[in-house]
């Protein structure tokens, strides 16, 4: 059957049988990705700022997420919580477009190399490894973008927006300042990617398994809602493992951080700075609110955005349940 006429085929593509995915099927899903990407974190530059003055400066950012917002927004005003926007906006547009890309390519590639029924069997294993290879492609793209806009927040007399961030990070720093924090960024976010697109996929099937239903047989609406419900779950378990790079790379780019040498001698000196329990709590709460909120913001766009640009979200088919 095809599946624009099979109820809630948002978030069911047919089997590889029956659907030809190519160049337009990668480049649909790219795009879904870029846009998803793009929306989510930009809404959420608010709390993004706030969690990286958090990391930045605990001492002074001590009354939490909203006590945080006030404070920042009582000593620079409303548009303070603004800042980066158009690095964060631009960053994730290019990650979300090559890391949901990539995932979909990667996916499809390792099921037309094993087959349908050992892809089926191992499809937690390709989520995992598609999702490490695409990220690690995007990263190299976002790490400028993020530099720029990590430095904006914790100085936000720095720069006069992105062109101008860059302009003067690169007179400063470098080229190499671009990716000082490129192997936290890894760190952080290969296993947060790995975690999120795992979980979401596990969670999802476990919410359609307790049903005995799969999504071909439940309504758009309630496909929708085990998206975003399936997305909050994978959005905070991939924040919490994620969170300790996440700090070492808001701390990295800061002007001075971890004194001289190489970038992973910096890396030690702010981890042992900071300590381990600090850099797995600090600023902890905020990031599992923006991560979980985002993440599920994400997947539900994701499966929207796709059939307006004329594909079905491929899923795996397990070929024995029929």
């Amino acid at each position: 059957m095809p599946s624009s006429s099979t109820p809630g085929s948002v978030l069911l593509a047919p089997s590889p049988a029956e659907q030809k995915y190519d160049f337009k099927y990668y480049l649909a899903s790219a795009a879904s990705g870029g846009i998803c990407c793009s929306i989510t974190h930009g809404a959420l530059c608010p709390v993004d700022v706030v969690k990286t003055r958090v990391q930045l400066d605990p001492v002074k950012y001590n009354s939490g997420l909203i006590g945080g917002m006030r404070q920042v927004v009582a000593e620079e005003g409303a548009m303070a919580l603004t800042t980066g926007l158009g690095a964060t906006a631009f960053g994730y547009f290019v990650q979300g477009w090559i890391k949901f890309g990539g995932v979909e390519f990667f996916k499809i590639q390792a099921l037309n190399a094993v087959g349908e029924e050992k892809a089926w069997n191992n499809k937690t294993a390709i989520y995992l490894g598609s999702s490490a290879a695409a990220e690690t492609i995007a990263d190299i793209f976002l790490c400028p973008l993020e530099a720029v806009r990590i430095r904006s927040v914790s100085d936000p007399n720095f720069c006069d927006g992105l062109a101008d961030g860059f302009a003067k990070m690169l007179k400063a720093d470098g080229i190499g300042g671009f990716y000082a924090g490129l192997f936290p960024m890894f760190f952080k976010q290969v296993p947060y990617t790995m975690a999120k697109f795992a979980v979401q996929g596990e969670t999802a099937d476990a919410a359609y398994a307790s049903m005995g239903k799969t999504p071909s047989e439940l309504s758009s609406t309630t496909n929708l809602a085990i998206s975003l419900g399936s997305g909050v779950i994978a959005g905070v378990a991939a924040a919490i493992i994620s969170h300790p790079a996440d700090t070492l790379l808001s701390k990295i780019n800061k002007a001075g951080a971890g004194g001289d040498g190489p970038m992973m001698t910096r890396m030690m000196n702010i981890a042992r700075e900071v300590g381990f329990v600090n850099l797995c709590t600090v600023g902890l709460l905020p990031r599992c609110v923006m991560i979980g909120t985002l993440t599920a913001g994400q997947f539900g766009l994701f499966d929207t955005v796709m059939p307006l640009l004329g594909a079905s979200k491929f899923h795996f088919h397990d070929p024995n349940s029929h």
